[in-house]
């Protein structure tokens, strides 16, 4: 009875991915006499991944779902639920939606669900079984949130979702951690044109590809400078190191998969790119900021929010690759405006999106969810009190 309550974080899977690397930092930064976390994984969890979390006693859990339909999942969950007595379930995307009755019945008080991006098969949230699913769901969760402006208008538009079960917890970047580098690039350095993040399809890495290839074309005296590099992994990494092996531009582009140095691989680019179809707010868009990075992303859910268009980076229009190519010219033909738009990208993140602020209005949504459903909890101190 003395010790925190319990926060079990349900997620498809615990793995390299901007939305479980956020994840991590509000378990790692939160007071640790506010709450205690666990994590259960319907999949799996990468033990590399895992070793991020660097709080004690954190529980990660895997259900190891089958793809499909698996209602033995759903008792798995609610054995595990049972054992932990967790006093909130934060449960992360369409993934998981569907086990805010497993919670319920398992005696879970405190329910909350996130939305902080959708899948290539969906990237508007059109899909009417989805969101039939959605709406059915959001009885059995006090809370559903979402992770940009414009996600939090799906919510209350599409899956109707009242004004006063939703909100706004925006995400937040370690700008320690991504900085800027030290001094220009040197003298006929390669000019690297970069981006981090799940390789699966609503990223739409295939239009970057594109885009840098037109690039070198119209550009052809900086064909042997320029580089395209695609951190991260994912289900189309093989396919698209085939397509750039078929293009002749596997040397120029590298895809090395997940890398733990994110951050001293960014101080290597000259320029940004999000060419994804479908976002919540990019976190990857907010790294690359802090690291002083022009950002060129597409003109899709919550990118316009981070990127201010001409100031801090240039928006373009989605699966359009010779618009990105354009967008992209101006910071790879002048490093001097990169740097100055880069500056201004890194000015907005420590303005608008600090970590603290991030952790704090996580835990102030679990401590007012907490006083409302067991009354006997006192919240603790939020991280910037």
């Amino acid at each position: 009875m003395d010790q925190p309550p319990l926060v079990v974080h349900l997620t498809h899977a615990l793995s390299f991915g901007g939305l479980e690397s956020l994840l991590v930092e509000r378990i790692n930064r939160m007071p640790a006499g506010a709450y205690r976390h666990a994590v259960i994984c319907l999949t799996r969890s990468n033990p590399d991944f895992a070793r991020k979390i660097r709080r004690e006693g954190v529980q990660i859990v895997e259900l190891h779902k089958p793809a499909g339909l698996a209602l033995s999942t759903h008792a798995a969950l609610y054995r595990a639920l049972r054992r932990l007595r967790p006093t909130v379930l934060h449960a992360y995307n369409l993934a998981a939606v569907e086990y805010g009755p497993v919670a319920l019945l398992a005696g879970v008080p405190v329910r909350v669900h996130g939305s902080h991006g959708r899948d290539a098969a969906d990237p508007h949230g059109l899909n009417p079984k989805h969101n039939a699913l959605r709406r059915a769901m959001v009885p059995f969760y006090d809370c559903c949130y979402a992770n940009s402006g414009a996600m939090l208008d799906w919510l209350r538009a599409t899956i109707k979702v009242s004004d006063e079960k939703s909100c706004l917890l925006s995400n937040g970047i370690d700008a320690d951690r991504f900085r800027a580098k030290d001094g220009p690039d040197e003298e006929g350095a390669p000019i690297v044109i970069g981006t981090v993040g799940r390789v699966e399809q609503v990223k739409n890495h295939a239009a970057l590809l594109d885009a840098f290839l037109l690039l070198r074309e119209r550009q052809p005296q900086l064909r042997e400078r320029l580089r395209l590099a695609i951190i991260g992994d994912g289900p189309v990494l093989n396919q698209l190191r085939a397509r750039a092996a078929d293009a002749g531009v596997a040397d120029a582009v590298w895809l090395p998969g997940t890398r733990t140095d994110v951050a001293d691989i960014l101080r290597t680019f000259r320029v940004f790119a999000m060419s994804s179809i479908a976002e919540g707010t990019p976190g990857a868009a907010l790294e690359a900021m802090a690291t002083a990075l022009p950002v060129v992303g597409t003109r899709v859910g919550g990118i316009p929010e981070v990127i201010e268009d001409g100031v801090t980076g240039t928006l373009v229009p989605p699966s359009d690759p010779a618009a990105l190519a354009a967008a992209l010219e101006p910071f790879v033909l002048d490093a001097a405006h990169a740097a100055r738009v880069g500056t201004a990208g890194r000015e907005r993140v420590l303005r608008k999106y600090s970590m603290g602020a991030m952790v704090a209005a996580y835990q102030s949504l679990y401590d007012t969810l907490c006083e409302r459903k067991t009354p006997l909890r006192k919240p603790a101190k939020s991280c910037v009190e």
